[in-house]
């Protein structure tokens, strides 16, 4: 039996995911699983369509960007996948998507801010966007910079990626993670449905007013910490 099968057979389901939540077209995007006690993670190919994808075709990498098994090149964002398991230990899937108002909120350069309850029961602060690379750095190992222009904003805003699943790259998109590729896709799909709701919230209002703390707090630890009493339990 394949030693990689497992973690190759969740990173297909995950990918396959991607067209089913409409959060990519053609071969855009990809999604990564990791397994800690090998030092590797498995990842989509760089442009095979989503309907041919199977799980042969899926590519094992080390956290140095070395191709462990696989016959084809893998994702062209495989390095930034493999910085963020390297510094991020505690992380198990990694989703990039070109999804429409998550890109948007991107290319405006913008944090998507948290006006309501449904932001609330995913995170308390507003989804970081970090700023578009420096030129030295998009001539230089680009995939790689955009790993490390991910934890430089992190860095800067104080923000815990275990808090925070979910980034934007200025003009670039989105960009998440969790415990394994499923999370990590459904993070996405949150970050999807979340900056499509700010989008709207600010063509009825341009002025909306952020989320107040009280009910930040409430709706988030519902789901979140010690007292969480959302859904059933173990």
């Amino acid at each position: 039996m394949n030693r990689y099968l497992e973690i190759k057979q969740q990173c297909l389901q995950a990918n396959l995911q991607l067209p089913k939540l409409d959060l990519v077209v053609y071969t855009f995007g990809n999604v990564s699983a990791v397994d800690r006690e090998k030092g590797v993670f498995a990842i989509k190919p760089s442009g095979v369509p989503y309907e041919a994808l199977k799980v042969d075709d899926i590519v094992i990498v080390d956290f140095d960007n070395n191709i462990i098994e696989g016959s084809m090149r893998p994702s062209s964002d495989t390095k930034t996948h493999a910085y963020l398991y390297k510094h991020w230990k505690n992380i198990g899937g990694i989703c990039h998507t070109h999804s429409t108002y998550a890109v948007s909120w991107a290319q405006a350069q913008m944090d998507i801010p948290i006006f309501g309850t449904t932001h609330a029961d995913h995170l308390t602060v507003d989804i970081p966007c970090a700023p578009p690379m420096a030129d030295v750095l998009i001539q230089g190992d680009y995939e790689h910079n955009t790993g490390r222009q991910i934890l430089d904003c992190f860095a800067e805003k104080n923000l815990s990626p275990e808090e925070v699943e979910m980034v934007l790259i200025g003009n670039h998109g989105p960009f998440s993670w969790g415990k394994n590729a499923d999370k990590a896709v459904y993070n996405s799909k949150v970050l999807e449905e979340i900056a499509r709701m700010a989008y709207l919230t600010l063509q009825i209002n341009p002025n909306a007013p952020r989320l107040k703390d009280s009910l930040i707090r409430k709706h988030y630890e519902r789901k979140h910490g010690k007292n969480a009493y959302y859904g059933q339990g173990c």
